[in-house]
């Protein structure tokens, strides 16, 4: 028999008592109260709703070397980008390796690979594919449905994946930006019950009247902690926490599901909401094996300092301690596999070179925005009218996403908003189909960086006059075998020299990484073109 001592949290009587947890054979046998006052206190371990581990750019057995000293004992993870490069292969890779970490790790079925039909992706997952993942047992739940316009116009194959969901009884995960009315009804009464999207405080109240979870999301590019934080006032028992995508130096400077607690401390949210919010929610919503620090429980729990730093000392995982903040990590680390898919070809100048047409006299510019998935269309004058370059003093950047399945042309738009003075950066991280995109001023950066990555089948890379380095990403072409702390360093290194090239947003390669997510609104790019996220269609680069 195992016992620890401290100030109990419980987040289910809604009190804070000193006592001692007994545990053995990975469950608690007993809570006792007793007279002392203890200076640590035990609560039950942080569940993150939604994540996609791959944007951690290390492989689940990895991840879990970042969060698990955060207070992390379980994640809820769509493996969605890995699926888009390698299929029903990839979600099984990301499985297996799962085995190596005590981390509580589900997984979701990917119900849409490739996200559109709309972009060149590596991979299918059909029915028959979400069919066979459902029928895991590591497989808990339907992923986000990200095309909410299939779900809303009946399209069979959408439809068909629901329906594995519902005769399982299991839960659906949504993505649906914006959408309400009875879009948003349909939406929700096909049994999808999560949003992690919502970008404002009615979207989410909308969303909650029509019997959804809310998942507040605070990522590295999206951040909608500070719209949504009333919801704890009003509907604390509709909302779970997520990082949804966090690069890794992010994780290890500021933390992971913790890093929500403290950001919710500090504007005054409840203590109990916000804990059951982060563990009990999400474990009763997704019917999840994890222990809520109760007699008969799995014995999953945390030990912190004190309520208002909030730092962990101790993580345990059914029973064992799986990180102590005097020693570290305490499980190993196993070898990784390397699988990719990369069809590497070199580009040229030519191959992103832009010719004005005779009559056009307006170009279709995406506007980004710091911290924000979502894009705006503006429509400018053009600035020349033979070859259209980027313009650094207008902050209207070239932007390329080249298919690294195929060896076909290069796409070409321009972008305003990340306010590089010089040099370019590049990334074969681009939602959802991984394709590579760049964005810079001279075409010969562009075309280094994009090289750069060619070079290394996957990674992170920028080319400037003085400098260029690039970050290896083999596998898939989104994550790296090395350790976690190692990419990090790597990650803020390259981010870093981002920056120095004058680029104004806080995380430069995540908002790159957005900027071919066609699904949502309202001007990308994919491989394929502009496309408007609103009318659901190409358009042309000139008007």
């Amino acid at each position: 028999m195992k016992v620890i001592k401290g100030n109990i949290v419980d987040i289910h009587n809604r009190e804070i008592f000193p006592g001692k947890v007994y545990f053995k054979r990975g469950f608690i046998e007993r809570i006792e109260r007793c007279g002392d006052n203890f200076g640590q206190y035990i609560l039950p371990g942080f569940i993150d709703s939604h994540v996609h581990i791959e944007s951690s750019m290390v492989v689940p057995s990895l991840f879990s070397r970042l969060v698990v000293p955060r207070g992390t004992i379980g994640v809820l993870t769509d493996p969605h980008e890995i699926g888009n490069v390698l299929g029903v292969e990839g979600v099984e890779y990301m499985i297996d390796d799962a085995k190596n970490t005590p981390l509580k790790i589900f997984f979701g079925a990917p119900s849409c690979v490739p996200a559109t039909n709309l972009e060149s992706s590596g991979a299918i997952i059909d029915c028959t594919g979400v069919d066979y993942l459902l029928n895991r047992k590591e497989v808990c739940f339907l992923s986000e449905m990200m095309n909410y316009v299939g779900v809303i116009n009946n399209d069979k194959e959408v439809w068909k994946k629901i329906r594995l969901a519902q005769k399982r009884r299991i839960p659906i995960d949504g993505h649906a930006p914006g959408i309400g009315g009875e879009e948003l009804n349909k939406y929700a009464s096909a049994g999808i019950s999560t949003d992690h999207e919502c970008f404002t405080l009615k979207e989410a109240l909308d969303k909650i009247k029509c019997g959804m979870k809310i998942q507040i999301r605070e990522g590295s590019a999206a951040k909608n902690f500070e719209a949504l934080v009333p919801l704890f006032n009003s509907h604390p028992d509709s909302l779970m926490l997520c990082t949804d995508d966090s690069h890794p130096h992010e994780l290890i400077k500021d933390g992971h599901i913790d890093k929500l607690i403290k950001l919710g401390l500090k504007k005054g949210v409840d203590l109990y909401d916000l804990l059951r919010a982060a563990s009990l929610n999400p474990v009763e919503h997704y019917n999840l094996p994890v222990g809520l620090l109760r007699e008969g429980d799995k014995a999953d729990f945390i030990v912190i300092d004190n309520l208002d730093e909030f730092n962990v000392k101790e993580s345990y995982i059914d029973g064992e301690k799986v990180f102590d903040h005097r020693y570290g990590v305490l499980f190993d680390k196993k070898e990784v596999k390397i699988v990719n898919q990369f069809k590497a070809h070199e580009i040229s100048l030519e191959d992103i070179k832009v010719m004005v047409p005779q009559n056009a006299s307006k170009v279709n510019v995406i506007q980004c925005f710091d911290g924000s998935l979502v894009t705006d269309a503006l429509t400018l004058d053009i600035w020349d009218d033979k070859v259209l370059e980027s313009c650094a003093d207008k902050d209207i950047l070239k932007i390329v996403v080249v298919d690294r399945y195929k060896n076909k042309p290069a796409s070409v738009g321009f972008i305003k908003g990340f306010g590089f003075k010089k040099g370019a950066i590049a990334s074969s991280v681009a939602h959802d189909s991984h394709n590579v995109v760049a964005v810079g001023v001279e075409d010969e950066h562009i075309v280094n960086a994009l090289n750069l990555i060619m070079e290394n089948k996957g990674g992170l890379s920028v080319s400037s006059k003085n400098n260029q380095s690039v970050l290896p990403l083999p596998i898939g072409g989104i994550m790296s075998n090395q350790d976690g702390i190692e990419v990090g360093k790597k990650y803020a290194n390259i981010e870093k020299m981002a920056v120095d090239m004058g680029c104004n947003l806080k995380s430069p390669f995540m908002t790159l990484s957005f900027m071919s997510l066609l699904v949502i609104p309202k001007l990308k790019i994919g491989d394929k073109g502009l496309f408007d996220g609103e009318k659901f269609e190409f358009i042309s680069l000139f008007n």
